[in-house]
């Protein structure tokens, strides 16, 4: 089972910093997740979102005040600042900071230590470390918005198809993933890296949406939608309560088939996201009990925060296997 380290180690340090990518390799991550999104001269950045007002110090910044705006993305409306309105060099003048400083206090005493990591500065780390720790650490990075930023002309499959070709990366280093279907289908003609197909809880692929098709994630994980994931995708990656339904009263449910049901149609299964606080956990579980119940159901590997956690239970399950 994969542990994949959810923005870093964004359970300890503020995610996407090099502090929190160099943690999570330490604490024993095989794979580094950076979110991707373009800056205005087509830079790929790691950050969650485009509007970066919560992770950053932008609107301390006197000289960007003109740039707050509101926009729709992905049909909300969001008033910040956004990625595709700087250059590169101007984003390069902003730090860092957490974006849930009430929950994650402690990891505070990082804002403002380091900035903003490209795509490239990700992969170069992660081959540091796994040179440094003597085991392959490879980079999943996920493209978001594309459909926003192909509108925009900055075409996230084709900047990240360059940049793969430009750093010599081999199926063995990196996965990409998306929630847009006809984004990696684009991707699974430019490269032959593994595809990973997102999917969440509720609600519909936002280039479903933008083309009036009228399936929903749930169509996509019936048996014939996971059947068409597998001609352009090699992993499914399910919101975690898709395999392990919570109860009324918050506990685990009983598993769904969804975890034997991909792997019929030839799909690993990734499971996002796991988390140590708890109010993201199930009534009566922290994180090492709720990922025990979840290896039980065959999954291939997990999304988290905390990476150590994860990583030590994977072991465990070993173990009893």
């Amino acid at each position: 089972m994969l542990v994949i380290a959810h923005r870093g180690a964004s359970g300890y340090r503020p995610e996407h910093t090099p502090a929190a990518y160099r943690l999570a390799a330490a604490l024993g991550a095989d794979y580094l997740e950076p979110d991707l999104v373009a800056t205005l001269d087509g830079v790929l950045v790691a950050r969650h979102e485009n509007e970066i007002s919560g992770t950053t110090d932008v609107a301390d910044h006197a000289a960007f005040a003109d740039r707050k705006l509101t926009k729709i993305v992905d049909g909300t409306a969001v008033t910040g600042w956004f990625v595709e309105d700087f250059t590169y060099a101007e984003l390069r003048t902003l730090r860092a900071r957490e974006r849930m400083p009430a929950l994650r206090a402690g990891n505070t005493a990082y804002d403002g230590r380091e900035g903003i990591c490209t795509f490239d500065d990700v992969v170069a780390l992660a081959r540091q470390e796994s040179a440094r720790l003597g085991r392959p650490i490879g980079v999943l990075p996920e493209i978001k918005h594309p459909a926003y930023f192909r509108r925009l002309g900055l075409p996230l499959e084709e900047l990240l198809a360059e940049r793969l070709v430009a750093l010599g990366l081999h199926k063995g280093e990196v996965m990409i993933q998306s929630f847009e279907p006809t984004s990696l289908r684009r991707l699974s003609v430019m490269t032959n890296v593994p595809l990973v197909q997102l999917v969440d809880s509720e609600s519909a692929p936002n280039d479903f949406l933008r083309h009036g098709d009228a399936r929903t994630f749930a169509d996509l994980i019936a048996p014939a939608g996971l059947r068409e994931i597998s001609t352009y995708a090699q992993v499914l990656a399910p919101h975690k309560d898709l395999v392990i339904p919570r109860t009324a009263s918050g506990c685990l449910g009983e598993p769904t088939r969804l975890v034997e049901q991909a792997h019929r149609a030839g799909l690993s299964v990734q499971l996002w996201t796991f988390r140590a606080e708890r109010r993201f956990l199930p009534t009566g579980l922290d994180l090492a009990g709720e990922l025990a119940q979840f290896a039980r159901t065959g999954i291939d590997g997990v999304f988290a925060d905390h990476p150590d956690i994860a990583v030590a239970a994977v072991a465990k399950t070993a173990l009893k296997v």
